[in-house]
């Protein structure tokens, strides 16, 4: 029996190239575009972080007591 060994020819070899680079232009665009653009929690208003205020410490009684 005889091996068949997997040959692929010109037209095949210069799709898997082309589709190859191609890939590899939009990950590599797309990955600086993501590292480039401003942060989406931009609009989030930033606190000074957690006070506990009077309805806070009410609730926790409330947590208590049962």
């Amino acid at each position: 029996m005889k091996k068949q060994a997997s040959v692929m020819d010109r037209r095949q070899m210069l799709k898997a190239l082309a589709v190859g680079s191609a890939a590899g232009a939009v990950a590599t665009v797309s990955g600086q575009a993501l590292a480039a653009s401003p942060e989406a929690t931009s609009s989030v208003d930033k606190s000074d972080g957690y006070r506990e205020t009077d309805h806070v410490r009410s609730y926790y009684a409330t947590l208590r007591s049962k």
